[in-house]
């Protein structure tokens, strides 16, 4: 899996904040987490010059860098990061590093920028390319709370993305007690294989809240064949899933017909792929099932019972579009 395919950490979706920045006289840094690349609108200017959907320092006249402090709204392992310049040409960076931290999510501004505080490179500095997403893979196996985007010397970023794996405080949510949504990305969820993604990304399915629009939903193309479509989630935890909610939100002339969940239990990480192969052993979680458009459908009585699962799969026939796929249970992390 390519690691832009991976959930993009701090995002403002999922909590993400820009906190602080050295400067952001042209455009303000919360722009970096938002969604899309950012747009350009060539007429409009603001009292301080060129309107930019995106961050933009004002051209430093002395010794020094600027930076921005992003909290991750999904503290976890990074695997990589994209520093777009989009629609930036004679104003982006000619360099840029990335420095992480891992501390208490709620860290003041104050505490962030003290002096004593030892920020960790991760990306040693790298040149940039205008009107370009650039894209830099890294291998850190520690959890980072926050990150540090630094450019060298000034300039703008449109968009900023920490693409990784979300390591949730299984500590305090196991102390809190009750059943999870196991698929929920907060909680470690990851869409791993679709059989298409045409209209919008699988990892939409197991965001957070409900979808504001039908295009923040998992949504496959007309089938004009045989078959149906299909997403696979890796549990974030190994659990036993009790109650599933399988939201149609928005999808009215484009829903699924009927569906249905199976689950299966893998031990390790296995590749992709394999599970969609013979060799992996399904079990029915939800027999097959009439949808509704724009509607919450609830299951806990239908459901069977196979035991602990790690993935569940959920067939949609034959095509078409769903919002939201929940699944609770209880994590059995010693599974």
């Amino acid at each position: 899996m390519d690691f832009t395919d991976l959930v993009d950490l701090a995002a403002e979706r999922v909590g993400g904040s820009a906190l602080a920045a050295s400067d952001e006289f042209f455009a303000e840094k919360e722009n970096l987490l938002k969604p899309g690349r950012g747009v350009f609108i060539a007429e409009k200017y603001t009292d301080r010059g060129k309107w930019m959907d995106g961050w933009e320092s004002r051209r430093k006249r002395g010794p020094g860098n600027d930076w921005c402090i992003v909290k991750l709204g999904l503290p976890g392992r990074i695997h990589g990061f994209d520093i777009d310049t989009n629609y930036f040409l004679g104003n982006y960076p000619e360099y840029a590093s990335v420095e992480a931290l891992a501390t208490d999510p709620d860290a003041s501004v104050l505490e962030l920028t003290e002096p004593a505080v030892q920020w960790t490179e991760v990306l040693p500095m790298r040149r940039l390319e205008g009107g370009s997403r650039n894209l830099f893979a890294i291998d850190s196996d520690r959890r980072w709370t926050h990150v540090r985007l630094n450019i060298f010397p000034d300039g703008g970023v449109a968009r900023f993305r920490v693409h990784g794996a979300v390591r949730p405080n299984w500590e305090n949510l196991l102390a809190a007690g009750g059943d999870l949504d196991l698929a929920a990305i907060e909680h470690g969820g990851v869409a791993v294989l679709a059989s298409d993604m045409f209209f919008s990304h699988m990892n939409n399915l197991i965001m957070p809240g409900r979808a504001p629009n039908m295009g923040d939903g998992w949504e496959t193309r007309r089938r004009r064949g045989p078959g149906n479509d299909w997403i696979v989630i890796r549990l974030g935890a190994p659990g036993e899933v009790r109650k599933v909610e399988i939201d149609t939100n928005h999808f009215k002339g484009n829903y699924p017909d009927s569906c249905s969940l199976d689950g299966c239990f893998v031990r390790g990480d296995p590749p992709a792929e394999y599970l969609a192969s013979l060799a992996v052993e399904w079990h029915e979680l939800l027999p097959h099932t009439k949808l509704e458009a724009d509607h919450r459908h609830h299951f806990d009585s239908e459901l069977r019972r196979p035991g602990v699962l790690t993935h569940v799969r959920l067939n949609v026939f034959p095509d078409g579009g769903v919002s939201r796929l929940r699944l609770y249970g209880t994590p059995r992390r010693d599974a």
